[in-house]
Formats: C-alpha cells, structure tokens, sequence
C-alpha cells in the first residue's frame, strides 16, 4: 500500500505565492525524480501551504525522502522555497474507502 504524508506549511506573512512559484520550479520535479507523487494547493486567504507526498511503501518511503534531502540538487536550491517556512506538520493519512 502506498504511503502518503499531508505537510502542511505556515509560511512567512505574504509570501505564499512567491513560495509557491519556488516550490513547483524545485521541490516538485525533484521530488519527482525521486519516485514520489505529489499535488500542492495554497490554502485560500491564509499564509498555508497544503500537500500530499506518496510513495510507493512506508519502507521506501523513508529511504527516498533521507535520498531527496541528501541529493546535492536539494542542497542546491537557490532560492530554497524553505526559507520561507515559518511552521511544518507533517501527517501519515490512509485512504477511507
């Protein structure tokens, strides 16, 4: 069964569409390239920032998550969207069918 996160992002007062732009020209295709799917959304009139991260399995989950951080891609990001996190949750959420 795929593994799949909610993080959610409290970012700095006014920047959530600066951080947006940031995050789909380098967190996304690299998140990518590492195996996992994803979908982003801004929450509308607030300074959040919502998405899904899914991996195949929880097992690999982890190990590619430990691989994107540690990528020298990650390491390069400039601007790195991150900057401009004030507060993170993240949450494993299973499918209700």
């Amino acid at each position: 069964m795929a593994a799949v996160q909610l993080r959610r992002y409290r970012l700095a007062p006014g920047m959530s569409a600066q951080f947006a732009e940031q995050w789909q020209a380098s967190v996304l295709p690299l998140r990518r390239r590492f195996g996992f799917r994803v979908d982003g959304w801004l929450v509308e009139g607030d300074d959040e920032f919502v998405w899904l991260l899914e991996h195949e399995d929880r097992a690999r989950f982890a190990a590619a998550d430990e691989a994107y951080y540690a990528s020298a891609e990650r390491r390069s990001f400039d601007p790195d969207p991150a900057r401009l996190i004030v507060e993170t949750r993240h949450d494993w959420v299973v499918p209700v069918h």
